[in-house]
This record gives structure tokens, sequence and C-alpha cells, in this order.
């Protein structure tokens, strides 16, 4: 990938304010832990509110209010089956992006506990006498 700074210029000039603000409402639907934790649910399965509810452990208000953000996204269909409303992934390729971003991120972490474990042994070793 080239420097940030020309790769960002090229991007910038060639995409206008319209797709950015599309892209960017897509990563705020994407930046809540218990929007991911749906994500990672229907990825089983499509689900209905209830459903979901009861395997996240939250309030159904609340299940409803992070699934209405996902819809409008475009990262969640809802299909009415009956009575009920059932809600599943729009796009598997979410899935490919969350691996990316999960590799990269244990990826970071790993080389910041390895930092530790290098800095915790160097503070362990005996001091010189004075």
């Amino acid at each position: 990938m080239p420097h940030w700074p020309h790769y960002q210029q090229a991007w910038s000039s060639a995409v206008d304010d319209a797709v950015l603000e599309h892209l960017a409402r897509y990563f705020r639907a994407l930046s809540e832990p218990l929007r991911l934790k749906i994500l990672d649910a229907l990825r089983e399965a499509p689900a209905n509110v209830g459903q979901l509810t009861q395997r996240l452990g939250c309030s159904q208000a609340n299940v409803s209010k992070h699934l209405a953000v996902l819809t409008e996204a475009g990262l969640v269909q809802r299909e009415a089956r009956g009575t009920a409303a059932y809600y599943r992934y729009a796009d598997p390729a979410i899935y490919d992006l969350c691996d990316v971003v999960c590799g990269q991120v244990a990826q970071r972490l790993a080389g910041a506990a390895h930092l530790r474990s290098l800095l915790s042994a160097l503070a362990e070793r005996p001091r010189a006498p004075e």
C-alpha cells in the first residue's frame, strides 16, 4: 500500500463527499460492540428480535435499536415471516471485513503482549549493587 498521505490524497480526490458519508455511516454501524455481537449471531442463521434478545442477554428495545442501525447501513435485511420479522446479514462480505480487522487486532495484541513480557523480564532482572 502506498504511503498514507499520498494514498489519502488520491483517494479523496476520486471520491465525492456523498460516498464518503455513506462509508462513514457503514463503519459507524460497526463501531458498537453489541452490533458486532448481533452480526456474529446472524452469521449462524436468521433470527428474530426475541431470539437475539435471548441469545445476547439484552433488552428487546436495545436489540431493536441496534438492528435498526444495522438495517439502515445496509448490513442487515429484515424479512417478514407471518407475524414476526426475521433479520439476516445482507452481504456475507461483511464477515470477510470482520475477519481482516480481527486478524489485525490479534496481531497488535500479540505484539503488545510480547513487548509487555520483554519489559517484565527486564524489570525482574537483578540489579547491580550500588
